[in-house]
């Protein structure tokens, strides 16, 4: 993603107009303002005509990711047909306000939590859920019409209520959208300690070193059973940490690319990443998205970490966990944008041109809720089985070490 939004800022600089307004048009905005209301921190205003600065320099920014299984034609034709409309993969993104860290931590799908009241599109507005699989809010905010602003909205409401972060902006990648950006950057780099092969899915891949195009990037990411890399469990968890594996080389490559002078490739970059995904109205401006990712341009990789909410087996399902105590320290530091614990310090030049305000760490901000109605904790309501957990407690809330298993050595 930072390499597509960092190229925009070429386009834009190079006065190539046409294929800005171009570019402008394949953003796909699912505005949840409408949903959530006005009274959220925002950005200053901003205009496209402007250079691309950072319109949210200075402040620390918490991006909701979100991957998901929708089946809508394109993506029914990877995964076959289904009803599917969940988020499958959900990431919670903090940038430093300095710029200099970014802290990507993932939230299992098969958390039971409880998820409040959310507004809905057609204008209803969902009943509260207690003890209900984490990625149910997607569901439930989409409603009958499987609104992706709905979704994005009620999913926000649920890690803001569950975290108390503040949510400054999101984005929802399809299926389909994550073979088109890794194919965009000519493929992600990887060498598996193992041979990896899943089930119900097309993945069968030898030891060693090798380059993913997209469509076998989506299936080491959709994969949940087989073998090796941990699919012998069958784990949700297992597959957070293989996930992370891949973010984690795919970051790397972009860093250690420099497509700028290259402009046949660079348009086609930008173009794909913005095709890709559904983002918020501030997030959804090329010299805005280009300003951000141009600030956070010195980042060193070592300064990226991955971190995945602590859990446990859930008391009366051995297929669902629930967090524990220690996820409260990761919020704490989230809002006050304070490193993990172990993180290196980093070198001078890492703020990529902040201009050194102090970050914007608000919690979210307070609503009121429905009361909640009782849900069973078997999550018999699950029509997508095959989330098993398999009763581990899962990755520790530490950040990534310098290489993970999957990560070419001397990429690090």
């Amino acid at each position: 993603m930072a390499l597509g939004l960092t190229g925009v800022l070429a386009l834009v600089g190079t006065g190539a107009v046409a294929s800005y307004l171009d570019l402008q048009a394949q953003l796909d905005v699912s505005d949840v303002e409408a949903l959530l209301g006005e009274d959220r921190s925002r950005p200053p205003a901003h205009s496209d005509e402007q250079d691309p600065d950072d319109p949210f320099a200075g402040q620390a920014l918490n991006i909701l990711v979100m991957g998901t299984d929708f089946r809508d034609e394109e993506n029914a034709a990877l995964a076959g047909e289904g009803d599917e409309f969940h988020s499958d993969t959900t990431l919670l993104v903090h940038v430093s306000g300095d710029r200099s860290r970014i802290e990507a931590v993932s939230i299992p799908r098969d958390s039971l939590v409880d998820i409040p009241a959310c507004p809905r599109s057609d204008g209803s507005t969902s009943d509260a859920r207690r003890n209900t699989m984490f990625n149910r809010a997607f569901t439930i905010g989409g409603g009958d019409d499987r609104d992706i602003t709905g979704a994005a909205a009620c999913t926000i409401l649920t890690v803001e209520s569950l975290t108390g972060v503040g949510i400054t902006d999101h984005m929802v990648v399809k299926m389909s959208g994550v073979i088109d950006v890794v194919d965009a950057i000519g493929g992600v780099r990887m060498c598996l300690p193992e041979p990896v092969k899943g089930r119900k899915v097309d993945l069968d891949l030898p030891a060693g070193e090798q380059r993913f195009d997209g469509y076998t990037a989506i299936n080491f990411l959709r994969a949940r059973q087989g073998s090796g890399m941990g699919l012998e469990m069958g784990s949700d968890l297992g597959r957070i940490e293989r996930q992370q594996a891949f973010f984690d080389a795919m970051l790397r490559e972009v860093l250690a690319q420099n497509i700028i002078t290259d402009s046949p490739r660079l348009y086609r970059v930008v173009r794909e990443v913005l095709q890709s995904i559904s983002t918020g109205r501030d997030l959804a401006s090329p010299a805005a998205l280009a300003g951000l990712a141009w600030s956070m341009r010195n980042i060193d990789p070592a300064q990226i970490v991955f971190t995945s909410v602590p859990v446990v087996e859930a008391p009366r399902n051995p297929d669902r966990v629930v967090w524990t105590d220690e996820a409260d320290a990761i919020w704490e530091r989230i809002r006050a944008d304070e490193p993990p614990p172990g993180s290196p310090a980093p070198s001078p030049s890492a703020s990529g041109g902040s201009d050194g305000a102090s970050p914007d760490g608000s919690d979210a901000s307070d609503r009121p809720s429905a009361p909640a109605s009782e849900e069973p904790f078997d999550g018999a309501s699950e029509p997508e089985s095959g989330a098993e957990s398999g009763g581990s407690a899962g990755p520790t809330p530490s950040p990534s070490p310098s290489v993970r298993p999957g990560v070419c050595a001397d990429a690090a």
